[in-house]
C-alpha cells in the first residue's frame, strides 16, 4: 500500500522532530567510520558509475571512505529492502533511481514501502531518453511516426531493456497519451534492443541517451525527440517531445536515499556535500558526457519529486495492466 503524498511528506519530515542536541553531536561526528551505498544493479551500469563518483566526492570530502556495494536482483528491489531494514544511522545509503518509483506499483507484494522506508538526501542527475527508431522507417518526426503507427496498427514493434523499466514505461506513456497501438517486446538490457533495432527487427526505443548517441551520429538510428522538458545539449537539433505531445516528460534520474529514521542533521550533511559535488566543474563535465542535467534539491524537495513519480508511474502501469516478469 503507498501513502498519500501528504503523508509521505510528512514522514520525510518527521526526523526534524527529534531533540536538537544529540543529533547535532551526532553530525558533527559523523561520518566516523565506512559508509556503504548500496547499488541494485552490478558493478560496470550507469547507476554503479554514479554511486561511485558521488561516493568518491563525499570521501573526499568528509574523511571517510564511502564503499560501493553491489547487490542485484528483482529490479533492485533486493538492494532496495537491505537498507529499509538497516540502522538508520547515515552508515548504509541506497543509491535512488526512476526505477525505485516504478517499483513502488510495479510489484505488489514488496516487503517495505519506499515512500514510508527510504528517507530522499538528495537528487544530482536527470538523463533523458531519446525516441529512436529504425532509419528504414518512412518518418522523421514524431507527427509522421504517429500518423504512420495508426495507419499502420499492429506492425509497430517497440523495444526496451525489460518489462517495467522506465523505457517500457516512457512507450507506454507515449501510448497513452497519443493513441497509438505499439507491440511491446523486453529484452535482457537495453544493448541486444538497439541491436536489434538497428537490424530492423522492432521498429523503435525509449533509450538513454548514452548507449544510442553514436548511433544516431553514425545514422545506423534516426532520432525524433528527447523527452526531457529542455532540448539535449548532445542533441540540440532534436526536439523535444513535448513540442508535439504537451507536457510529456520521462527521464532516468539519480539520487541518495537512506533508512527512514536517520538523524536530519546527518542527512542535511550528506544533502550539503552532494550538492557541493554538483557545483565541481568535473563533475557537471561528467553529467554533461550523459547527456544529463544537475538535479541539484534539497531533501524535502526530493521527497516531492520521488513522491511525483511515483504517482505518476502508478497511473502508466495500472492503465497499460504492467505485470512483473
Amino acid at each position: 500500500m503507498q501513502l498519500p503524498r501528504r503523508q509521505f511528506l510528512q514522514v520525510a519530515a518527521g526526523a526534524a522532530m527529534l531533540p536538537a542536541l544529540p543529533r547535532i553531536a551526532k553530525a558533527q561526528a559523523y561520518p566516523s567510520q565506512p559508509v556503504r551505498i548500496i547499488v541494485g544493479y552490478a558493478a560496470g551500469g550507469g547507476l554503479d558509475i554514479a554511486a561511485r563518483l558521488i561516493g568518491q566526492w563525499l570521501q573526499e570530502r568528509l574523511g571517510q571512505s564511502f564503499i560501493v556495494e553491489n547487490r542485484p536482483g528483482a529490479s533492485s528491489n533486493i538492494a532496495t529492502e537491505s537498507v529499509v531494514r538497516a540502522r538508520p544511522d547515515g552508515y548504509t545509503l541506497l543509491l535512488i533511481h526512476a526505477g525505485n518509483a516504478i517499483n513502488a506499483t510495479l510489484y505488489e507484494n514488496l516487503r517495505y514501502n519506499f515512500l514510508r522506508d527510504i528517507a530522499p538526501v538528495a537528487s544530482f542527475l536527470r538523463v533523458p531518453y531519446v525516441m529512436v527508431v529504425n532509419p528504414s522507417l518512412p518518418v522523421k518526426t514524431v507527427p509522421e511516426f504517429v500518423a504512420y503507427a495508426k495507419a499502420n496498427a499492429g506492425k509497430i514493434n517497440v523495444a526496451s531493456g525489460g518489462v517495467g523499466g522506465p523505457d517500457h514505461t516512457s512507450a507506454e506513456l507515449f501510448k497513452m497519451m497519443t493513441g497509438v497501438s505499439m507491440a511491446h517486446v523486453p529484452y535482457r538490457g537495453t544493448a541486444p534492443a538497439l541491436s536489434d533495432l538497428i537490424g530492423a527487427q522492432v521498429q523503435v526505443i525509449f533509450s538513454t541517451m548514452p548507449p544510442a548517441i553514436e548511433h544516431i551520429k553514425a545514422g545506423r538510428l534516426r532520432a525524433l525527440a528527447v523527452t526531457s522538458a529542455a532540448r539535449s545539449e548532445l542533441l540540440p537539433d532534436i526536439p523535444t517531445m513535448s513540442e508535439f505531445v504537451p507536457e510529456f516528460e520521462s527521464s532516468q534520474w539519480y539520487g541518495v536515499g537512506t533508512p527512514t529514521g536517520t538523524p536530519a542533521d546527518i542527512i542535511g550533511k550528506l544533502n550539503e556535500g552532494i550538492n557541493a559535488a554538483l557545483a565541481d566543474a568535473k563533475m557537471k563535465a561528467w553529467i554533461a558526457d550523459l547527456g544529463g542535467t544537475v538535479l541539484r534539491s534539497s531533501p524535502a524537495d526530493f521527497g516531492k519529486h520521488i513522491a511525483k513519480e511515483t504517482e505518476k508511474w502508478a497511473k502508466v502501469i495500472r492503465a497499460a495492466n504492467i505485470k512483473p516478469e
